[in-house]
């Protein structure tokens, strides 16, 4: 039986995906920084669910979650880095403490979690890893540069790995959601206590404050989550997962951009070899 391992079930995506993992007849373990958040889960799946306590920050813990999954089901089959928070402020704006703390959740956390995952993976010679990243990674938005960094550092990571691990049989997916109708951004999203006033009219119309999206979020996180299970099972899997509507529109006018500014200045680039 399959048994996947997914890092912040509390809500949104990563409860969802647990869900469907479940109801598919799969071992799921379910963790979260508050594992009363997920008791619910347990009491519908006692047999197949195992929900722990998990602050991917912490190595130790992550390390003890990986031995206490493999003690209760005998492997993990699928790993999916799901936790992490955001951050708005503009560059400037960024506070050292602040932007450490997010790349400890968001990159340094699944690296450990898939340094923990990958011997079990690599001595069956089979498994999957899948990554959350965010549309941000394509397309930055004022405000998220720091948030966008540690999903360009994940996606970046994932490619890599893809090819390191793809010969001993383990896939590695990234996922882009865009805009999904969870508790985001009420929960999960911190802000610069300190704010330019020559960014009121960039990144400060991205404050907290100013943010009207939330609860008007196209993506269904059910149907999101469904759509990572599909592409874990399916033979053979993207690299990259766009989630949503918004995904392919935002992603597809990045590459289109990229593309045409790639022509614009090829002359330019051509110049920089030695000569023939």
């Amino acid at each position: 039986m399959t048994t996947w391992l997914i890092t912040g079930c509390s809500s949104g995506l990563g409860r969802n995906l647990a869900e469907a993992v479940l109801k598919r007849g799969w071992n799921a373990v379910v963790t979260a920084r508050n594992p009363a958040k997920v008791e619910d889960i347990v009491a519908r799946y006692p047999d197949t669910v195992l929900a722990l306590a998990l602050d991917v920050t912490d190595h130790k813990q992550v390390n003890d979650t990986g031995r206490q999954a493999e003690a209760r089901f005998g492997a993990v089959d699928v790993l999916v880095n799901n936790a992490g928070h955001g951050y708005r402020a503009a560059v400037e704006e960024g506070e050292e403490a602040e932007v450490a703390a997010l790349f400890a959740a968001n990159f340094f956390g699944p690296v450990a979690l898939i340094k923990a995952a990958l011997p079990g993976m690599r001595a069956r010679r089979r498994g999957t890893i899948v990554n959350l990243s965010s549309i941000a990674a394509r397309n930055p938005g004022p405000g998220s540069g720091y948030y966008a960094a540690t999903k360009c550092a994940l996606e970046a990571l994932s490619g890599s790995l893809r090819k390191e691990v793809g010969p001993l049989g383990v896939k590695v997916i990234a996922a882009e959601p865009g805009e999904f109708r969870t508790d985001f951004s009420g929960r999960s999203l911190l802000q610069s206590r300190t704010a330019i006033s020559d960014y009121a009219e960039t990144s400060g119309r991205r404050q907290i404050e100013n943010d009207k999206t939330d609860g008007h979020q196209r993506g269904d996180p059910a149907r999101g989550a469904q759509a990572i299970v599909d592409a874990v099972e399916a033979a053979d899997p993207p690299h990259l997962l766009l989630l949503g509507s918004d995904a392919i529109q935002v992603v597809g006018a990045a590459l289109d951009a990229d593309r045409a500014m790639l022509e614009a200045w090829k002359a330019t680039s051509l110049t920089t070899d030695f000569p023939a």
